[in-house]
């Protein structure tokens, strides 16, 4: 049993997904359906955390919009995710940063990494 659902799972994974990390400042390209229309929008923030594994691969993107927190939850290989694409990475010392949520301006930005 464990090998049908491994087999069913690996076929399910995205061929190419971009590296990035915990920091980074990523935009996600996700798919919205209205109505009948399908059309793509652009969610740009920093990853706080990243998390599970194989296809149930989960990453959250963290945005300020008119001054409020938004969070987003998004599945890895879900193709309702056109792509991620990196803008910039960052530098932090930690797998989850939930200390963000409660910084507000330049408290709430993450160091840019040096470029090798």
């Amino acid at each position: 049993m464990n090998e049908i659902i491994r087999k069913i799972e690996e076929e399910q994974l995205k061929q190419e997904v971009p590296k990035f990390r915990v920091g980074d400042t990523v935009k996600v390209y996700g798919k919205i359906k209205e109505g009948n229309r399908e059309r793509i929008q652009i969610f740009e923030g920093v990853v706080m955390k990243r998390q599970g594994g194989s296809n149930r691969e989960t990453f959250t993107v963290r945005k300020t919009s008119n001054g409020i927190g938004v969070e987003k939850t998004w599945p890895l290989h879900s193709p309702n995710v056109e792509k991620i694409e990196v803008v910039r990475r960052g530098k932090v010392r930690r797998a989850k940063l939930n200390y963000l949520r409660g910084r507000v301006g330049k408290a709430a930005k993450v160091k840019a990494a040096a470029v090798k």
